[in-house]
């Protein structure tokens, strides 16, 4: 009787499961299929035996990490050595799902391991049921640990240098050798259209981009004179090539042009020198970024062979992949199948032809010299895709052996043993390393310096704006306070004034403002009209 257990790896931990029955399981697989669905049927089919939480996010990210690699981890050797019962009547199986990780748990624990068929169907029920199986775990809980562990995992796998990013390569290559093509379709279109008017030109001038800022300087040919002869050999660069335009100009067969074509093909024109220009410019990007990812590939086959090598393998890392037969020849993939078909001679380079090693090298030396010049691409991408400072100078010596190789070929000369030079190029790797990260380490406290600063900043005004707030608010209180003993001084004094006035007494002191106030109001009393009490006031002072 073989006893089956089916092991389940879960963002929360390892979980080991007893199926039952499973002779008639493997025998009735579309009930197993229909079963599935229903948690009730299926707890008749499957108990969980033993469960091991992970301890930490970082353990289970260790954890899945290994099952990815097809390696067994510490705790799953732990956990399957202390809850599968290996001795006994009973002959144990273990189900997995992965067929690399059951390989080597088949030669870690040599443990007999079942993949496919019934052990699928059952890994489906129970992820699919695995927080109702195992107690006090939650769908909830179950669902959070899952999306951490899958946001873990996704940054661990994406986490490189921004810096040091060979996608960047890719796409670069790749539109440098779309603009090549569009640039040219677009100025055998000027040529062609500019040659109705000015056949002669296309003779003179071969290059395209130069070509088509002509066409932009000249435009009407009638209209060409001595005085253009300057600001045509800036664009030339020949003063024998301006003069044969102006005199071509002269006596062209060409026919007239209207001024709107002429205003259509400068336009077109302009598009093609700007596309030009900014190929250029992609070039010099392409150049700092080889520098940047591949420096020792890009100092020894160059920046647009290595990074086409990178982006035919898909990634600097799956070129560091392959062994040296295979980089020699990438690119003629093609040219090989149909060799190896016809029975014929196999390509001898693919894409390292368009190095200028196997240009300079005689006819009998090309397949010699683009073996060694594979072999030694091969180091110089390996010491780029897992050194930590990346450093050009094992590229420069690899160089260097491939021209004192070359040398070799043709006069016979000894070239230096690769051990003496590899010798040579590990100390001065150091020593540009050790330079490199003293730099770093510089700019690492610059940068910390004026984040403290920064922050000091922030704080103390922070404090200012809360002193200023504190000091306008007692202002604010202080003149309130003011306000209302003005407004209190002022009350009692108007009391004291309405008093006096009744008995007919003065107040003894007024203020300089009160004075000028009467005697602002004095005329208008006298002109007011005499009411009946101020003519018995003057009767009475008549009488005294």
């Amino acid at each position: 009787m073989v006893l089956l257990h089916v092991l389940f790896e879960h963002a929360a931990g390892y979980a080991l499961f007893v199926v039952k029955e499973v002779e008639e399981i493997g025998m009735l697989l579309p009930q197993v299929e229909d079963c599935v669905l229903n948690i009730g049927k299926f707890n008749g089919m499957v108990s969980l035996a033993a469960f091991f939480p992970f301890k930490s996010a970082q353990a289970a990210l260790d954890n899945i990490n290994a099952i990815s690699e097809g390696v067994v981890h510490a705790d799953l050797k732990l956990f399957l050595e202390t809850n599968l019962p290996i001795g006994g009547k009973k002959k144990a199986m273990l189900g997995v799902g992965d067929a690399k990780i059951g390989g080597a748990l088949q030669e870690e624990l040599g443990l007999a391991i079942q993949t496919g068929g019934v052990v699928a169907e059952i890994l489906r029920g129970v992820r699919l049921h695995f927080h109702s199986l195992v107690k006090g775990l939650t769908a909830q809980a179950a669902s959070k640990a899952q999306l951490g562990l899958g946001h873990s995992y996704s940054r661990a796998k994406v986490k490189f240098n921004v810096n040091r990013s060979d996608n960047m390569i890719i796409q670069s290559i790749a539109l440098l050798d779309q603009l090549d093509k569009d640039i040219n379709t677009f100025s055998m279109r000027v040529r062609e259209w500019y040659g109705y008017h000015f056949p002669e030109l296309i003779k003179i001038v071969t290059d395209n981009s130069t070509y088509c800022k002509m066409t932009q300087l000249i435009g009407n040919r009638k209209e060409l004179s001595e005085e253009s002869l300057e600001s045509m050999e800036e664009v030339v660069m020949d003063s024998a090539k301006a003069q044969s335009i102006l005199e071509a100009s002269r006596s062209s067969m060409g026919m007239d042009i209207s001024p709107i074509d002429l205003i259509n093909i400068e336009r077109f024109s302009n598009r093609v020198v700007s596309l030009a220009a900014y190929r250029l410019e992609l070039q010099e990007y392409l150049h700092s970024k080889m520098g940047q990812v591949a420096p020792n590939l890009a100092a020894l086959i160059g920046d647009v062979v290595g990074a086409r090598l990178i982006s035919h393998a898909g990634s600097l890392t799956n070129l560091a992949k392959y062994p040296a037969s295979t980089v020699q020849i990438l690119g003629a993939e093609k040219a090989l199948f149909r060799a190896l078909k016809t029975r014929g001679n196999t390509p001898k380079y693919g894409l390292i032809f368009h190095s200028t090693f196997i240009g300079r090298a005689a006819a009998k030396n090309k397949g010699r010299i683009s073996r060694y010049l594979a072999n030694k691409c091969t180091i110089a991408s390996r010491i780029d895709a897992f050194s930590d400072v990346p450093t050009c100078v094992f590229g420069d010596k690899l160089r260097d052996q491939v021209e004192e190789r070359l040398s070799f070929y043709e006069t016979g000369e000894a070239p230096r043993k690769n051990l003496d030079v590899m010798k040579e190029a590990v100390i001065q790797a150091g020593e540009v390393a050790a330079e490199i990260k003293i730099k770093l380490a510089k700019k690492e406290k610059k940068r910390k310096k004026r984040e403290k600063k920064l922050a000091a900043l922030s704080t103390g005004d922070g404090e200012e704006e809360a002193g200023d707030g504190e000091a306008g608010a007692t202002e604010n209180g202080e003149a309130k306070k003011k306000k209302k003993k003005k407004s209190v001084s002022e009350a009692v004094q108007m009391g004291e004034e309405a008093s006096a006035a009744e008995n007919g007494d003065a107040p003894a002191k007024k203020k300089k403002k009160r004075k000028s106030e009467a005697m602002e109001v004095e005329p208008v009393a006298e002109e007011a009209p005499e009411t009946p009490q101020t003519e018995k006031k003057k009767k009475r002072k008549k009488k005294d």
